[in-house]
């Protein structure tokens, strides 16, 4: 007969292998909760990847990578804010000869700290339910009564072959502190308080076996991707053929995200050979966890988590698992590796969105060429000549050529490539670059007009194949290069909690 001291024990023991077997059964999911699996969790829901080469003046030989969390960020979200997953592990891979295996990772982990700021309540300290008590203004400032911090771990090779170099923050020691969430207006001494304090959380960071320094960000960002989303999730509910800016509201324009900016210097991150680099950022957990029944005070202790790393969030391309993977595979695509990404060929070849679109809007008929290269061309290899790897293995990442001149600010195409604009989407992804129209362009057959009869971009098609190729479809929504900042962290400051 088993005493109440060893049954609990045993319970115990089920309950973490239940929370194991759980965890890794369903540790599947990324971008703007279009995978079931992160609907759950979203503190490790990565949004959006952003690739380019810094056009800031004099920073043309860095490139910048802007890792996006957390989506539908409210302004008003006290008294927590949103703060990372400090049981969660943050990543940006490179890719940097082609193999579609990670060569660089930047591992990102996060600690939060309560300073248990208490008042003297009629002779007890009672701490305070917020998270600052005064006008904060400086790193760590007094007024914060939570801190929250994160680390740096360079990797080089398989992510998970070595624990990789923690860098040095240059203040000393190896912590960074990120800034606390945009709180309001009063909270930062003034309208422009916020972004005075969060600026000063930019670090300039020595890499191992780099002879220049990074420079590294990480905070809550105003959310820059822009989408009609409520319209074309309600089957389309626009006009695809109408005006490509005003048509329609912008969604996300009251949201904030959060994100992870790096700007590293072009020779540590293209140095074999090759200057195309591919891109993703993922977001892993442990694969179990157990609901911890006694808490102690202090921050998120609410569980234990234990176990190897399981990956739940994974995003390069933009709209890839939004739009292009089916519903039942869309959490198997974000626990997956852009080296296994054949098991997903059927998605790319043979498209369900441009059916769909034609399905809705007769008029819009789909491209007829079947496999459609044009797709694995684009998605998952690079533009021939533009930013695919001399030795590229298909798979899916954002890819950048490194030798392309940065376009300045005031004469960027919002349309990229397709606009003329070489240093644009889908060579890499800018702030202000329209992903949602070119990817509805594309999917319709866009490259197969461009090509022409002598298919010169080389992508397996021709204009006969895409009869609504030439349509300029978008979602009627779009921003300009200049509603952005013009320099490293390049998103603008987060709309302030008071609104």
């Amino acid at each position: 007969m088993k005493t109440p001291q060893r049954a609990g024990k045993l319970a115990l023991t089920l309950i973490a292998g239940a929370a194991l077997t759980l965890m890794s059964a369903s540790s599947m999911a990324s971008s703007h909760r279009e995978a079931p699996f992160l609907t759950g969790t979203p503190k490790v829901d990565g949004t959006d990847l952003y690739l380019f080469r810094s056009y800031a003046p004099g920073r043309e030989g860095f490139v910048t990578v802007i890792a996006d969390y957390m989506p539908f960020q409210d302004p008003q979200g006290g008294p927590n804010f949103y703060q990372f997953d400090q049981n969660a592990l943050y990543e940006i891979h490179f890719d940097n000869n082609g193999d579609a295996k990670e060569d660089l990772t930047f591992q990102f982990r996060f600690k939060n700290t309560s300073k248990k700021t208490a008042l003297n309540i009629n002779g007890k300290q009672t701490l305070i339910p917020l998270i600052n008590s005064d006008v904060i203004k400086t790193v760590n400032d007094r007024a914060l009564n939570v801190r929250e911090t994160y680390t740096i771990d360079m990797v080089r090779g398989e992510r998970r072959a070595s624990s990789g170099t923690r860098l040095d923050n240059p203040a000393g020691g190896k912590d960074f502190d990120k800034p606390v969430d945009n709180i309001g207006d009063k909270s930062f001494g003034g309208a422009s308080g916020y972004e005075t304090y969060a600026s000063k959380h930019v670090y300039d960071v020595a890499l191992p076996g780099c002879d220049t320094k990074a420079r590294v960000f990480v905070g809550q960002r105003k959310e820059p991707f822009f989408i009609a989303v409520g319209k074309i999730f309600d089957l389309i509910n626009l006009d695809p053929l109408g005006a490509e800016a005003g048509g329609n509201a912008n969604n996300l324009e009251g949201k904030n995200i959060s994100s992870i900016a790096m700007e590293l210097p072009i020779a540590c991150v293209a140095n074999n050979g090759d200057p195309v680099i591919g891109a993703w950022t993922t977001a892993s957990v442990r694969q179990g966890r157990l609901i911890n029944p006694n808490p102690g005070t202090g921050i998120n202790n609410a569980s234990r988590e234990g176990g190897p790393w399981a990956q739940v969030s994974r995003v390069g391309m933009p709209l890839v698992n939004e739009v292009i993977i089916g519903m039942d595979d869309k959490d198997k695509f974000n626990t997956s590796k852009p080296r296994n990404d054949a098991q997903f060929i059927d998605y790319v070849t043979n498209p369900a969105l441009p059916a769909f679109i034609e399905k809705l809007y007769p008029s819009a008929r789909a491209p007829t060429n079947f496999p459609r290269t044009d797709l694995v061309t684009v998605f998952l290899k690079g533009l021939p000549g533009k930013n695919q790897p001399k030795n590229v293995v298909a798979s899916e990442m954002l890819r950048l050529n490194t030798d392309t001149t940065p376009t300045p600010l005031a004469s960027q195409n919002v349309l990229g490539v397709a606009g003329g604009d070489p240093a644009g989407f889908p060579n890499g992804r800018r702030p202000a670059d329209d992903i949602v129209d070119v990817s509805l362009r594309v999917a319709m057959g866009v490259l197969c007009v461009a090509t022409g009869e002598s298919d010169a971009l080389g992508v397996g098609c021709k204009p006969a194949d895409a009869p609504a190729g030439g349509l300029k479809f978008t979602d009627g929504v779009r921003k300009l290069p200049s509603d952005f900042k013009p320099a490293f962290p390049y998103l603008n400051t987060p709309l302030p909690g008071n609104q």
